[in-house]
């Protein structure tokens, strides 16, 4: 009996060159955001037309995000920086942030009574 092998005729062989690149600069700004911040882990979402948003939280609490063109290169770029990524931003992954003033007052001053956001007048 021979061996045989499928082969997807549909895949393109060749990678796209401008997703890697794109991959890689991101890939450094999580390397970056992890080096500065003790690690780091991260959440991908999906973000619809705009692409994926790759939340971050560092080791000190302290969190931000970098923004892709596609889900796919969201993935590449956490793969390439070896950040743990998890399925859901829930459970002890989400109790790891650390908020502030700033964000109580950004995202929640307004329903528990605190000072206005300005600008949304």
């Amino acid at each position: 009996m021979a061996d045989t092998q499928q082969v997807d005729e549909a895949a393109d062989p060749k990678p796209d060159a401008r997703a890697e690149r794109r991959a890689a600069r991101l890939a450094k700004r999580i390397e970056g955001f992890a080096r500065s911040h003790g690690g780091a882990e991260g959440h991908i979402a999906y973000i619809g037309q705009a692409g994926a948003r790759v939340v971050l939280v560092g080791e000190d609490g302290e969190w931000g995000d970098v923004v892709a063109r596609t889900y796919a290169i969201a993935e590449q770029a956490v793969k390439k920086s070896g950040i743990t990524v998890h399925e859901s931003f829930d459970g002890e992954f989400a109790n790891k942030v650390r908020t502030g003033p700033y964000e109580w007052t950004r995202m929640a001053g307004i329903q528990i009574g605190g000072p206005s956001n300005p600008g949304n007048g």
